[in-house]
């Protein structure tokens, strides 16, 4: 899981700020909010925490499990919750990774990268989780572009006065495209995870 120390830093910063952003998120007024940015807050910590690089900090033995665990709890959590909201599904498939990938680390020697190279089965798993993460961050991406005839200048004095006369201002954590690039980013850095298995 640790690569170079470098991007594994950048990887950390990336996967807190994301995680702290979703703590204030859990403050909104808007309850679907509040319930998406827990887990959301739990995966970036947790990845910030994963990513850190070895020549900084290894985690002791014990970690990888509790790991485990906290993640098979969560990944239970989002498998109970995805029975009435399908975007919970991708919640389960993130906290499965992550389970996955303190399994893996937790069985690899101390010290040592985990790289899929097993006859077991394992870079089946790794390759399917790629392909997801390769998705969701395409399609995440594509949802934050602007939409046709909203870019622009005229597209943005619109939006100015309609933010303006039509009422209170949504808050800045409640803004949806501030989700999306907060989830954009999260699937970025398990992209980042998974490539080093």
């Amino acid at each position: 899981m640790h690569g170079p120390a470098s991007p594994g830093w950048l990887l950390v910063a990336l996967c807190a700020a994301t995680g702290a952003y979703c703590l204030l998120r859990m403050r909104s007024t808007v309850e679907e909010q509040r319930r998406a940015a827990g887990g959301e807050a739990l995966m970036g910590f947790g990845m910030a925490a994963m990513a850190v690089p070895t020549a900084a900090f290894t985690p002791p033995v014990w970690a990888w499990p509790a790991y485990a665990a906290v993640f098979g709890a969560a990944a239970l959590r989002a498998l109970w919750a995805a029975r009435t909201d399908a975007h919970h599904l991708h919640h389960l498939v993130g906290t499965s990774a992550m389970v996955y990938m303190a399994a893996a680390m937790a069985a690899s020697p101390a010290g040592a990268h985990v790289h899929g190279g097993s006859a077991s089965g394992v870079p089946l798993l790794t390759g399917v989780l790629l392909l997801y993460f390769t998705g969701y961050v395409l399609l995440s991406g594509v949802r934050l572009l602007p939409a046709p005839g909203t870019a622009g200048p005229a597209g943005a004095g619109a939006a100015t006065r309609a933010g303006a006369g039509a009422g209170p201002a949504v808050a800045w954590g409640d803004r949806p495209e501030l989700a999306r690039a907060c989830r954009l980013s999260m699937g970025i850095g398990m992209l980042a995870m998974l490539l080093t298995m």
